[in-house]
């Protein structure tokens, strides 16, 4: 049975912006480098998706990062220094966010649509606050204005809990959940919409599971170009996507496959 489609929650970057989501890959990179520490992009690519703090102390969890933290600083990891570059962080990260916060190809075209015929567009990040606060004006001059905005650290926790996927829900008054939808990158956020009970689509080319920009991923052979995002793809689902597109570009086809009609839509 086909129901009326009530609310789509997206996340930003990877899903709406910065194809490849390097931002984060990029500003993690320069704070632990800060600390003496050199960290590789899969490492920091382990748990995208995460609020910032969450995300720096897995990071600082994961055994090879821990062990090369205790040879550089004489002990294991604490609380405090993952405070630390918490707090570095952000500057850093509203840096390079700022420097890649195009807009994916059809990310504004298709939230105007949803807007257009009536569904409120919300969105959450694993960014704060202030780390937004170049991206939001850049993403309006780009076309894209989502009706709601929830920030890590604005709920008492963040992805994989549903919370701030729920306030975005919340504010709108939509409901039931089965009638609203999720659309993310990252295993995380694919787990923040199944604990949510909304529709969970998965993004798998434009997102941290490939970790390309559009151009180098179209630069790539065919068949690894086929191959990586087959294997994002795969992640997502492990996660419980309910199903996986490439782009948010796609969406549109994804929601008549769930069922889900946008009765004021063209």
């Amino acid at each position: 049975m086909t129901q009326p489609l009530k609310a789509v929650v997206f996340d930003w970057a990877g899903t709406m912006i910065d194809f490849g989501s390097r931002a984060p890959v990029v500003a993690l990179c320069r704070a632990f480098a800060a600390e003496g520490m050199t960290i590789e992009e899969g490492e920091a690519r382990a748990d995208m998706g995460m609020a910032k703090r969450d995300h720096i102390r897995a990071l600082l969890a994961q055994p090879r990062v821990a062990a090369a933290w205790a040879a550089q600083h004489g002990a294991a990891p604490a609380e405090a220094d993952g405070d630390r570059i918490f707090a570095a962080i952000e500057p850093m990260m509203r840096e390079a966010a700022r420097d890649c916060a195009d807009l994916i190809p059809g990310a504004a075209e298709v939230a105007i649509w949803l807007q257009a015929a009536g569904v409120p567009v919300g969105s959450c990040t694993g960014y704060t606050r202030a780390m937004m606060a170049d991206i939001v004006p850049r993403a309006a001059e780009q076309g894209y204005r989502p009706d709601l905005l929830v920030c890590a650290g604005e709920t008492a926790m963040g992805r994989p809990s549903p919370l701030m996927l729920w306030k975005n829900l919340v504010e709108f008054g939509a409901w039931p959940a089965e009638a609203c939808v999720k659309v993310d990158d990252a295993p995380v956020g694919i787990a923040e919409g199944r604990a949510a009970g909304v529709w969970t689509i998965g993004v798998a080319a434009s997102g941290n599971g490939v970790g390309l920009s559009a151009a180098a991923l179209a630069a790539l052979p065919e068949e690894e170009r086929a191959a990586r995002i087959a294997a994002s793809g795969g992640a997502l689902r492990a996660a419980g996507a309910h199903l996986v597109i490439d782009t948010v570009a796609d969406l549109p086809e994804a929601l008549r496959r769930l069922e889900l009609t946008v009765p004021g839509a063209a």
